[in-house]
């Protein structure tokens, strides 16, 4: 494995694990009934727009043509707006296993695109990884169920969960071009203004209608978790992680989010335990995301059959 893979590989591992944790934390906020899913996704904004604008004048600067600008502003869109924050809203109405279990179609729908606009081709070994890693997610997302679940599920808010990871799967596969050619502080932090400046109009008076000064500690630290951790950091990898890596095996990570998830269950919460049936579908997660890294690309196939012509010629 090349260097740069291994860079993409771990960067992708670590942004997900820190996402898997923002499941659990995000419940908790929720049943404070202070901190509606709108104020969330407010707050997850501002604070990582802040932070990587910060962090941008500690970098070396870098020149963003007008055209690319245009082009972050619907990566933004996408990637962002429409993924990050209609999740939020929709995992605050329908059911925290609803919202799971839907998470798990990102690498299908990313495979789809792909296929489609990249002209990625869709291997036996691909679909073979993604079948495994969604059936090992979707047992450790059921085998959590009764302790996960907090309501009922609700069709609307199944529906923006299903529109969210559409989204971002269209995210990684239509601006893969783009996203290699700056740093991620760069991408995200123009990403971040464009989507400060696109949902804050419909969230204001949420915003300044808070009492900050009422927020318990408790709270405040699960905020901060949130925008330091699970917003700012994991945005901070996940644009190296989409330079060096496929579209799909890019996405195939999110099914270590319900794996920290259900780890979180056990030894936190201790309302659960891991069991023979945990144990197998951890590792038919991690055996899918292998094939789908193991499986050909586009240039890879391409390469194989240029191969093949030069063999038969001679």
């Amino acid at each position: 494995m090349e260097r740069n893979e291994l860079k993409g590989h771990g960067s992708m591992f670590a942004a997900n694990f820190m996402w898997g944790l923002m499941s659990p934390v995000v419940k908790f906020i929720f049943l404070s009934s202070v901190i509606t899913p709108t104020l969330l996704v407010d707050i997850r904004l501002l604070g990582a727009a802040a932070l990587f604008w910060i962090a941008s004048l500690f970098t070396k600067p870098e020149h963003v043509p007008h055209q690319d600008l245009l082009k972050l502003f619907f990566a933004a869109l996408l990637g962002i707006v429409f993924n990050q924050g209609v999740y939020t809203i929709g995992l605050g109405m329908t059911s925290p296993v609803d919202a799971s279990i839907i998470s798990t179609s990102t690498p299908i729908f990313t495979m789809i695109i792909a296929a489609f606009y990249l002209k990625e081709p869709v291997t036996a070994k691909k679909v073979l990884g993604i079948f495994m890693g969604a059936i090992g997610a979707f047992l450790l997302i059921m085998s959590n169920g009764d302790s996960a679940s907090t309501q009922d599920g609700n069709i609307w808010g199944d529906i923006i969960c299903i529109i969210a990871e559409v989204c971002f799967a269209s995210y990684l596969v239509f601006f893969k071009d783009l996203i290699s050619r700056y740093s991620a502080i760069t991408l995200m932090k123009w990403m971040f203004t464009y989507s400060v400046i696109c949902i804050i109009p419909f969230s204001y008076t949420d915003l300044v209608a808070v009492d900050w000064a009422s927020l318990d500690a408790d709270l405040i630290l699960a905020l901060s978790f949130l925008v330091f951790g699970a917003t700012f950091f994991c945005y901070l990898l996940s644009p190296i992680g989409q330079k060096h890596l496929r579209p799909t095996v890019v996405s195939m990570y999110c099914y270590v989010q319900p794996i920290v998830a259900t780890c979180i269950v056990v030894f936190y919460w201790g309302t659960s335990s891991f069991n023979l049936i945990k144990i197998a579908a951890i590792v038919l997660v991690f055996l899918g995301v292998y094939m789908v890294t193991r499986s050909r690309s586009r240039a890879e196939m391409e390469a194989f059959e240029a191969k093949k012509k030069e063999t038969a010629a001679v």
